[in-house]
């Protein structure tokens, strides 16, 4: 496909554009983006597309798109100047999620509400590098060579960050059990 970009063919790009929004808006979301995330990721499109180029052949293109998404929104809120409160940053990563359907259970609602603003609460806390590994792992459900490749690190840092920041977590959250039904990705 993007061999296809590169000969200046633009609905090649269009598709790749269409493919990889939604986990660029997760992405942008999850990393603290808030209301800022469409806007950003227009931005990271642009930016990707101008740097094509540089895309090294046989690399994957959304690691490679995640990583500008992610210094596109550390860029968007230093401008801002401000930091973003959890509460921004929840609300952006629900509606970013699918809607639960009208007919579920309004208690399993609720505690999946409460699960997910502890678990923001607690990424909060991490520093940004274990932040990073875990939303890039886990929240935008990425394997290891992809993560590693969209921070640019090598996979062993990538799986002693991610080791340390999981133990972090489970030391801030020690009620917190993963969801039932083999999903595993908390």
């Amino acid at each position: 496909m993007i061999a296809r970009v590169r000969t200046g063919e633009s609905e090649a790009y269009a598709v790749l554009v269409r493919t990889h929004t939604g986990i660029a808006l997760r992405a942008a979301a999850a990393l603290g983006a808030g209301a800022d995330a469409e806007d950003v990721v227009q931005q990271a499109f642009v930016k990707a597309y101008c740097a094509l180029g540089r895309f090294r052949d046989g690399m994957a293109f959304k690691p490679w798109l995640l990583a500008i998404v992610a210094n596109e929104t550390r860029n968007t809120v230093r401008r801002a100047a401000r930091q973003r409160t959890l509460a921004d940053r929840e609300a952006a990563l629900v509606k970013a999620e699918p809607l639960i359907p009208e007919s579920a259970d309004p208690a399993v609602a609720t505690l999946e509400a409460e699960r997910r603003a502890a678990l923001l609460a607690a990424l909060e806390k991490l520093s940004e590098e274990h932040r990073l590994v875990v939303t890039y792992r886990y929240l935008l459900e990425m394997d290891e060579p992809e993560t590693a490749q969209a921070l640019g690190w090598p996979r062993g840092t990538v799986k002693s960050r991610l080791n340390r920041a999981l133990r972090k977590l489970a030391r801030l959250l020690p009620d917190f059990q993963p969801r039932e039904g083999g999903e595993g990705h908390e």
